[in-house]
């Protein structure tokens, strides 16, 4: 089972999980637990192998108010052995030097925790001066989402995405076939 995580503070997030990336991945067959930042316990991230993190971006390059109050906790998971795709929202216009910054404050612990990650996204199609979510010159470390300036393109970014993840998933065993819903 894929445990979907986020933050959300103006509902955009939320409503991107609840309308398009939940519906995605079960679509794609696969079980999905979806919770918010305040309703993870430890225990998730231990019974759990395969993780999608979701993380607003806000102001200048800081935490939604979820991740941030639970930050310092997030730092002590061990993500050995364990999977990770990450989505983020943010400004490109206004906060284009912090576009999803969020995402690369989190990849900076899972990396350094021992996590495994998939899920990169192309940087073409996005104006922006800076961004810590850069895995190198050309991808994101995860999905970028602005849904202040580009939400129509939202849906067909998230399901492209969601199939990427879903295949790379696969293709690494971290999902085995017995874990799709059975019909």
């Amino acid at each position: 089972m894929i445990q979907l995580f986020y933050g959300s503070d103006t509902m955009n997030t939320h409503k991107v999980v609840q309308n398009i990336l939940v519906p995605a991945i079960k679509n794609h067959g696969f079980e999905v637990c979806d919770k918010t930042i305040p309703e993870i316990k430890d225990e998730d991230w231990v019974q759990n192998d395969v993780f999608i993190l979701g993380v607003p971006t806000w102001y200048y390059g800081d935490l939604q108010s979820d991740w941030e109050a639970y930050f310092d906790h997030f730092k002590t998971v061990n993500f050995t052995g364990k999977t990770v795709a990450l989505f983020g929202l943010g400004d490109q216009w206004g906060y284009d030097e912090w576009f999803i910054d969020g995402v690369g404050i989190l990849v900076e612990v899972l990396l350094k925790n021992g996590a495994h990650l998939i899920g990169a996204w192309p940087t073409k199609g996005y104006t922006f001066q800076k961004s810590r979510a850069l895995k190198n010159a050309t991808e994101f470390h995860g999905l970028a989402l602005d849904e202040d300036n580009q939400y129509e393109l939202t849906q067909e970014r998230c399901e492209i995405w969601t199939s990427a993840v879903l295949a790379e998933l696969q293709a690494s065993q971290s999902i085995p076939t017995g874990a799709l819903i059975s019909e």
